[in-house]
Parts: structure tokens; sequence; C-alpha cells
């Protein structure tokens, strides 16, 4: 039996001593859900991984089967054990998890209007995607139409002023220490209002 096929049948031992096997994991739709949950693009996880975006998008479309290596590669660049990518997470049970992002440390993605850090990336499953952003936009010109996507998101004003645009309400100003929670599948845009770029703390939802 190899190692692969090890994996898919890890026995996790509970309290009692009893001994389960999980469901079987779709190993195509799990990679996928852990880079979505960690806010990364196909480019993005592929370089975590040090895997090529090609072999990235083919795994998470079911169209090959990695190798043991590749598999190595690709839960180091997640941040979770190979068995991790086989084994559902447990529910209903204290996990204690934890992550520190120190300052300038979290996962950096760059788009012409946003400079995004992203924190707490080592964390798999999160129920939040926690994120600090410089807003370099001045204009909503400057954006493709309405950003909107899944899930619930709070926004907290660190530096600078800021307008908050929405699809159904007037424009808000905020500065530092105001925040707003909306429905992130609301249209939105958050534009730099002061000489200085604004940065701001978002947590959007995932659940």
């Amino acid at each position: 039996m190899g190692e692969i096929e090890q994996a898919r049948i890890i026995r996790i031992a509970r309290e009692s001593g009893e001994e389960v096997v999980p469901e079987p994991v779709n190993l195509a739709e799990r990679v996928r859900e852990l880079r979505k949950e960690r806010g990364w693009t196909l480019e993005q996880a592929a370089a975590q991984a040090g895997l090529a975006r090609s072999t990235l998008s083919k795994i998470e479309n079911g169209l090959m089967s990695p190798t043991y290596e590749a598999l190595k590669k690709l839960a180091e660049g997640l941040a979770i054990s190979v068995p991790q990518l086989f084994t559902p997470p447990s529910r209903g049970q204290i996990t204690g998890r934890m992550a520190v992002t120190k300052q300038g440390e979290g996962v950096p993605h760059v788009t012409t209007t946003y400079e995004h850090e992203l924190l707490a990336g080592a964390l798999s499953r999160k129920q939040m995607l926690p994120y600090r952003a410089r807003i370099r936009a001045r204009s909503t010109e400057e954006f493709n139409g309405w950003v909107r996507h899944d899930g619930e998101e709070f926004l907290y004003v660190l530096t600078g002023t800021a307008r908050l645009f929405t699809e159904f309400y007037e424009p808000v100003d905020l500065r530092r220490g105001d925040s707003a929670y909306y429905d992130a599948t609301m249209g939105h845009n958050l534009i730099s209002t002061s000489p200085e770029d604004a940065t701001v703390l978002w947590v959007t939802s995932l659940g």
C-alpha cells in the first residue's frame, strides 16, 4: 500500500479509545477549499507550495493524481500535514487553535486599488478572513464596477480617512477609529480621502 493510500485511511482515536475511519475526502475539492479559505489565487497558492500553477489547477480540477512529493509540497505550502489533506476536520471539539502574525509577516496580495496583507494564513478552515489593507484608490472610477462577494464584512479604520461607497446607501466618511459592518454581497468600494493612503482592518466571514 502506498503512502497516499495510507493517508486516506488514517484512523482517528477518540478519547473513549474507539477508532473510526473518517469519510473519504475529495482531494480536488479539499485543496480548492483550503486555498480559498486563505484568500489565495492559484498563482499565490502554487508559489507557496513550490508547484507550477498548471499543476495546482489540474489537482483542483481532479485532472491528475499528484505524487506524494507534490502532496508534501502542497501540505507545507498550506501549513498543514499530508493526512489533513485527506481527513475532514472534527466537529464539536475544542481545537485550541491560535495563529500569531507579526507585523509585516502577513501574506501580501496587491491590486490596483488595495494592498492587502492576509493575516492568520497558517490556520485552515477559518470562519473569518482577517486582513490589513492600504487603500490606494482615490476614486470609484479606479474600480472595475462594484466589489461584491459572499459573507458579511467588518471594516475598521486604522489610519487616515476613507469613504465607503455601497450599492444601497449614501457614501459614508470614516476616520481613524470608525467602523462599518455590512453585507458583502452588496456592491461596495472604499477609497482614501486623506493625503496619505488610509489603512484599515477588514474581517470577512467565510461561513
